[in-house]
């Protein structure tokens, strides 16, 4: 019987650590279908997706995937358990039965513990106000709560990830089985010379032309050698959009009273990062701050992310096996296969036209490509 593994990618790049995952996955499961799901554009955290959402798709077909589906951006680019909420409806409307994902824990009980404790102690949500009261950030104030109830922190984002994806099984009832494997590197470390090291080492690699030849599949090179990481366009347009603005509150995760800040703070800074320094409180976190202003540069507002659900299983492209499963499984599916390019029809598909048309212009120009709507075969 074949295994339908579900992973929740972003691949920003796909590096060797991804190649790892894709061959423990074949080596446990002989006869398996591979399906990521996949944020496009932009990252959960906001940032510029380096490689595109169509070079992304070819070099995983290429390492190993079978079945490539779009997460729309305006599930992507939120929280992690907004992401994994419908990461996981929409692996699961393709009937996957493992979901596998990479974790600084190996044993992955106590984060499973700390699912239910979320879930069914009431105490819980209650520790949460009351740290939150104190002026920090969600994701610290998760982080005692779990300490002071089940005595255990969970600090690293991979296992905040896991947490989400274990509770979005456990709520739903998801027939989905956890594979977890341990992350061989560490996610902060930007100096590790290894052949597997974190996304974020390549990007620092890329920014400070330092060599990726060893750390990234050769197909994963030959795209990235060339390319260029500058976030100087991405600045200078959001610092338009920030100054042209009268109230950016109308903006999906810009809390109120948080117009005058992000309005002071974007006359003293140079760049990206140093505006989401200069942002940052101990409530809120660098990448919150990042999620939200590209909400802002995107134009995406708290009205528009109304009453949003999935509409359409968007296939980014597929191996022949995956084509031949997409085939079997075609008529018992809970959302259509997105065959045209209807942005009247789907109100999610509209705003990934736009979040297209923004990353061509500040980034690269796929937006031909989009338009198309073909997916990548190999």
């Amino acid at each position: 019987m074949k295994n339908i593994i579900g992973i929740i990618v972003e691949y920003n790049p796909f590096h060797n650590g991804h190649l790892y995952q894709i061959e423990k996955i074949k080596e446990k499961y002989k006869d398996s279908i591979i399906i990521v799901c996949m944020s496009s554009s932009f990252t959960q955290r906001g940032d510029i997706s380096i490689l595109n959402k169509w070079d992304k798709t070819k070099v995983s077909i290429l390492n190993g995937v079978d079945i490539v589906i779009e997460l729309p951006y305006v599930f992507s680019t939120q929280s992690s358990d907004i992401f994994a909420h419908y990461s996981l409806k929409l692996l699961n409307s393709l009937h996957i039965d493992t979901l596998c994902f990479g974790s600084e824990t190996e044993n992955i009980d106590e984060i499973i513990n700390c699912a239910k404790t979320q879930i069914n102690n009431k105490e819980f949500d209650l520790k949460v106000k009351e740290y939150l009261s104190l002026g920090i950030n969600y994701p610290t104030a998760l982080n005692k709560a779990l300490k002071d109830l089940n005595n255990y922190e969970i600090k690293s984002p991979n296992d905040l990830l896991a947490l989400s994806y274990i509770k979005e099984i456990i709520k739903n009832n998801y027939n989905i089985e956890l594979f977890n494997i341990k992350r061989t590197n560490d996610y902060h470390d930007l100096l590790d010379d290894s052949n597997i090291v974190s996304a974020s080492n390549i990007r620092n690699r890329i920014i400070n032309n330092q060599s990726i030849k060893d750390k990234v599949p050769q197909n994963v090179y030959e795209i990235l050698k060339n390319k260029n990481i500058n976030n100087d366009k991405y600045f200078e347009y959001l610092k338009y959009k920030i100054l042209s603005e009268e109230n950016l509150e109308k903006y999906l995760d810009v809390d109120e009273g948080l117009n005058t800040r992000i309005k002071s703070s974007i006359n003293k800074s140079k760049s990206l990062d140093e505006l989401i320094q200069n942002i940052k409180t101990k409530r809120y976190t660098y990448n919150k701050i990042s999620r939200m202003l590209n909400h802002i540069l995107c134009s995406f507002t708290k009205d528009e992310n109304k009453d949003l659900d999935i509409e359409y299983i968007r296939i980014l492209g597929f191996s022949n096996k995956g084509q031949k499963y997409l085939n079997e499984i075609k008529s018992n599916l809970a959302y259509p296969i997105l065959n045209k390019y209807d942005t009247k029809k789907y109100k999610t598909l509209k705003v990934e036209k736009r979040i297209t048309d923004i990353y061509s212009y500040i980034y690269e120009d796929i937006s031909s490509d989009e338009i198309k709507n073909k997916p990548i075969s190999y």
